[in-house]
């Protein structure tokens, strides 16, 4: 499947850039890289947003767009030329292959990303890793709902969880996430294509992980919900931070019970208990 590139320029870049990705994000875009003046993003090519993206219109930024079609391939080699690092305190590192080892946190992961999203590089990637450390996932059954490079499926692996699957609707996100697997030596985690369609044809969870765009988080997570033991727990992010009581006021409306939430910049993660 081919990707369609659109290089945007915002002005102001800050904090138009991050109303523009989350928006984006909601019309379909998968994987953002973000640049000086603005971001590129990238979305598969039969997807046609021109029409929707005209209409947006801001008082406190302007923005401009050219588009180009791409190949499917791999982007190792722009990737390798601006990737860092990233640690989330001394908790983790999540580096790529090239990158030295880090022995001065509790894990040390690493990630070589497709054309899949989460470098550890976003602040809900960071969000949510820093957050599961927060939950008892030894000997847990864990769920990692749209899990792009893998990064959190690894994750909970490491902190001793008894299966994890991961689930996403992108062939390369699955490939890239099994491939991830492999370099940090865990042959264990079961990843599969699709989408929320799928729990009902699996076990129950302790905990799901949900770093996904907050239209699908809202339309999802009755069914979160359903597949959910008993005391168990939902990580969400992937929404701004302006977010957080309309997804508190629809969780505790299905039956979740509220327990915290945190942030980082514009971004912000909720933890939930059934």
């Amino acid at each position: 499947m081919n990707y369609t590139q659109y290089v945007f320029i915002v002005t102001p870049p800050e904090p138009g850039t991050d109303i523009l990705i989350a928006l984006l994000g909601e019309l379909g875009f998968e994987s953002f890289v973000q640049t000086d003046v603005g971001f590129e993003a990238y979305i598969h090519s039969e997807n046609k947003v021109e029409t929707d993206i005209n209409l947006l219109s801001f008082d406190d930024f302007t923005f401009n767009y050219k588009k180009c079609e791409i190949p499917k391939t791999n982007w190792n080699e722009e990737w390798e030329k601006n990737f860092h690092p990233v640690f989330v305190d001394d908790l983790v590192c999540i580096r790529a292959h090239f990158h030295e080892p880090q022995s001065l946190v509790k894990f040390d992961i690493i990630i070589t990303p497709k054309m899949s999203f989460g470098t550890g590089h976003h602040d809900t990637t960071w969000l949510m890793s820093k957050t599961m450390f927060d939950i008892p996932l030894k000997n847990a059954r864990v769920l990692d709902m749209g899990c792009g490079t893998g990064i959190l499926a690894i994750l909970a692996k490491l902190l001793g969880a008894r299966t994890v699957m991961g689930i996403d609707i992108d062939d390369w996100s699955i490939e890239n996430s099994i491939e991830n697997a492999e370099i940090n030596q865990i042959s264990d985690i079961e990843f599969k294509k699709g989408d929320v369609s799928l729990l009902p044809k699996t076990p129950q969870f302790d905990t799901i992980l949900a770093n996904i765009n907050k239209n699908v988080l809202k339309n999802d997570m009755a069914s979160y919900y359903q597949c959910l033991n008993n005391d168990g727990y939902l990580l969400l992010s992937g929404f701004f931070t302006t977010d957080v009581e309309e997804l508190r006021a629809l969780a505790t409306s299905i039956g979740f019970k509220f327990e915290q939430n945190f942030n980082k910049n514009e971004w912000a993660v909720i933890k939930l208990k059934k």
